[in-house]
């Protein structure tokens, strides 16, 4: 991320396991509307994006690269990088920050993260408000390695299919995941650009095909994603959904209708379990669009209570 007028400090923070976070604090340093932005991937890293969801006299918000994402240290890094990790990562930045209550903020993995931590740590967690839902349950993963969106996009998968060998088309995300972990890196990044150009084909609604240059590819974050989709994002089978009703804060929803990542059902299964939820749903994609970021800056500008901030 880009420091600005409103950036509060960045700052290099050892969280153990041999792991640096990248933090950037930003906004107004009194406010009591302290918000947690966590981005996607896993591995995508924080954005300048994000600023423009924020009012930087309203809001103090802190945002952080992950384990091995954006500027975070080592880069790419697998080592001790799990769901658990993260959750504990959020926790060592809130109090290094002071931060003793706030509210979470994420869309697609962010989401999850997100869920997680407030299951694990529902005393600090005001409120939150996710687009793209995703709860790591295996059916969600299947949705799009095992191709079960082809119904909708069988040109993409058929695209992907034949990227493997014939004896492999079976279970083609099988043996692109293992090549994109292994220890030879050109079949890591060949696999890795396969696999993320099957999720860049299902992003937009606009059906353009999408190709990803093999010059200069950087396969690093794919293969964070690959890693946590292997291990079921290292959740029990659904996890997150058979504990929802223990999520008490309030929790906006913001799902699109046509998303081709994040199937809309999760979305809707989650807000008939949620005990103070709002599902809303938006006229796109999983690519965030102008419906959705004009949603979260309205909730986000809402009054909310900041107790214990």
């Amino acid at each position: 991320m880009t420091p600005d007028d409103h950036t509060i400090q960045e700052l290099m923070l050892d969280v153990g396991d041999g792991h640096t976070l990248y933090v950037h604090e930003w906004g107004n340093k009194g406010s009591q509307d302290v918000i947690f932005m966590l981005h996607g991937g896993p591995g995508g890293g924080s954005s300048d994006s994000y600023k423009q969801l924020f009012d930087p006299v309203r809001h103090r918000v802190i945002f952080h690269d992950q384990r091995g994402a954006g500027r975070s240290l080592p880069y790419g890094s697998l080592e001790h990088n799990t769901t658990q990790d993260l959750v504990a990562d959020i926790n060592r930045i809130a109090d290094k920050l002071g931060v003793n209550r706030f509210r979470l903020v994420g869309r697609s993995w962010g989401s999850c993260l997100a869920l997680a931590y407030a299951q694990s740590q529902p005393g600090r967690v005001s409120g939150l408000i996710l687009g793209g839902v995703f709860t790591g349950s295996q059916r969600e993963i299947d949705w799009l390695d095992r191709g079960m969106f082809r119904i909708f996009f069988p040109d993409a998968w058929e695209t992907y299919v034949s990227t493997v060998p014939e004896e492999h088309r079976a279970d083609p995300s099988a043996y692109h995941f293992e090549r994109a972990l292994g220890d030879d890196a050109d079949a890591a990044a060949e696999s890795g650009r396969a696999y993320e150009t099957l999720a860049g084909s299902l992003m937009s609604l606009d059906d353009r095909p999408r190709s990803i240059n093999p010059e200069g590819y950087d396969v690093a974050s794919i293969r964070t994603e690959i890693h946590y989709m292997q291990h079921g994002c290292f959740l029990q089978e659904r996890q997150i959904i058979d504990a929802a009703s223990t999520l008490t804060m309030p929790v906006w929803l913001i799902q699109g209708r046509y998303d081709m990542i994040c199937p809309p059902a999760t979305a809707y299964d989650l807000d008939r379990l949620l005990p103070d939820s709002t599902l809303v749903w938006t006229q796109e994609g999983h690519r965030t669009g102008h419906e959705t970021w004009n949603l979260i800056r309205t909730i986000l500008n809402q009054p909310h209570d900041t107790k214990g901030a």
